[in-house]
């Protein structure tokens, strides 16, 4: 357990005081990484990827998540919904989603498969009988090795012969847009919309609010997904932009956020700044090794270092400030980190053994 930092006071002090009394007594944490070291790609496969997540941890095993919870989140229930760490297509599909499919019968938590975009309809159906998987998890770095990372479209890598699979089965896609544009970039705007209207029985699920980490990334794009769209759902893991949620509880509704974490990588000690329209994390000195070779990454040190909590703390804290900022009761927040997830879930039926 030495990658899970232990609570600091200061850590206790905020999530005592600022954290635990926003949040309700259960949580469903619709965005996590589950995986062993051994099912993970190789190090040097990662052109596609930013760096800086695998300074935080090699491996989540099952066993690290849940100390994790325990750690963070004292006195709160919490459930995940998993999925593996398999954004390579040199890493272990079988072992990957494997291992998942025995946490969901042995844990009885839900989880997601990785879908290969080579796979066809019937292998598709194949693998997620494999396991009770609730849908799959896509990934940009999946697509086709000859495509230019800009030039990526998400049904590079959910094929529209897949996307009819889920459509017919009603299960959960997460989505990781593509795309130096991020959410307000047109292609990935008219697709989001696209898969909405043509498969209105997937459960669309836009990671980390599109990728808008920075107030830059949003441009209209939450004002027409606002008009456009009645059925997709947006998480904000991994994300701290409280004027990037604010504007989402704003045109989408609060009905329609899920609540998720992506840790590992939360459990990072990071105050995140935008520069430019540019994401950067500070980090204190030292802790995460030689953070150089990552634009994404700044070291800081003395009082500004003692003063970072938790990523994770950073991003509750954020949608804490966005809730107050428009006016969501505790009933709203409740169903942000807990009913709208449940309503998910409960409308998903797995298939498999």
């Amino acid at each position: 357990m030495s990658t899970i930092p232990a609570p600091t006071a200061l850590d206790q002090e905020i999530y005592s005081t600022r954290i635990a009394p926003f949040l309700p007594p259960r949580i469903i944490d619709i965005h996590t990484h589950v995986w062993q070291s051994k099912t993970d790609a190789p190090r040097q496969n990662r052109s596609r990827l930013v760096t800086w997540p695998a300074l935080v941890a090699s491996e989540n095993p099952i066993e690290d998540l849940v100390e994790t919870y325990r750690r963070l989140f004292p006195d709160k229930e919490v459930v995940p919904m998993m999925f593996g760490h398999l954004n390579h297509r040199a890493a272990d599909f079988a072992g990957g989603n494997g291992y998942i499919a025995e946490l969901i019968r042995r844990r009885g938590f839900p989880g997601l498969m990785y879908a290969r975009p080579d796979w066809s309809a019937e292998e598709l159906v194949v693998q997620l009988r494999l396991g009770r998987f609730s849908g799959v998890k896509v990934y940009l770095s999946l697509a086709d090795p000859k495509l230019a990372v800009n030039e990526i479209t998400i049904f590079d890598f959910l094929p529209p012969h897949q996307l009819a699979v889920i459509n017919e089965l009603g299960m959960i896609v997460m989505l990781h847009i593509p795309r130096d544009g991020r959410l307000r970039d047109p292609v990935n705007i008219e697709q989001m919309i696209e898969i909405e209207r043509r498969y209105p029985s997937v459960q669309l699920i836009i990671a980390h609010v599109g990728r808008a980490y920075c107030d830059e990334d949003m441009g209209d794009a939450l004002a027409l997904l606002g008009r456009e769209t009645r059925r997709m759902w947006f998480d904000f893991s991994a994300n701290t932009n409280a004027v990037v949620f604010a504007e989402l509880i704003r045109r989408i509704g609060s009905r329609r956020i899920l609540f998720g974490s992506d840790l590992p990588i939360v459990r990072m000690r990071c105050h995140r700044i935008c520069e430019h329209g540019k994401y950067i994390n500070l980090v204190p000195k030292g802790l995460y090794g030689d953070v150089s070779v990552d634009s994404h990454m700044r070291e800081v040190d003395g009082a500004a270092a003692a003063e970072i909590t938790y990523f994770l703390y950073e991003e509750i804290l954020a949608f804490k400030a966005a809730a107050e900022a428009t006016g969501l009761t505790k009933q709203d927040v409740a169903d942000v980190f807990c009913h709208n997830a449940e309503r998910l879930l409960n409308s998903v039926k797995p298939i498999g053994q």
